[in-house]
């Protein structure tokens, strides 16, 4: 007797389970492409990128006075590199105020066009 899904060519047939999983490989090897704790590009892109502009007083007064630009309009960098960002560019990063980071810093998703941008600024991939 034929199955549902002999009869019906929108369901899921034997070749469901294998596209399901190719989709989950690729979701997973673009998920590492842009894994910011590999990464860092966006916390070393530009000394104007790490700017306050939404956060509260109660915000800006957890971080850390020597992280934040002496004219307090945002992140201390060196350079173009944010002051909080420890590692090396591509291989391994972290973001030593990661849970206090400013609303700049949250809105750059991975693999976003910021981060794309960024990425491409230090010739990594994108």
């Amino acid at each position: 007797m034929p199955q549902d899904a002999d009869r019906n060519p929108a369901a899921p047939g034997p070749s469901a389970p294998v596209a399901a999983a190719s989709l989950l490989a690729s979701q997973r090897s673009t998920a590492a492409l842009f894994d910011c704790q590999s990464c860092g590009a966006c916390c070393s892109y530009s000394a104007e990128w790490p700017r306050f502009s939404t956060e509260d007083d109660a915000q800006l007064d957890r971080i850390p006075a020597k992280y934040v630009a002496a004219n307090l309009s945002g992140m201390r960098c060196e350079g173009v590199r944010c002051s909080a960002l420890s590692g090396e560019i591509g291989k391994s990063t972290g973001c030593g105020i990661y849970e206090l980071r400013p609303d700049v810093c949250h809105a750059c998703m991975p693999g976003d066009d910021d981060c794309l941008m960024a990425r491409r600024a230090h010739g990594l991939p994108v």
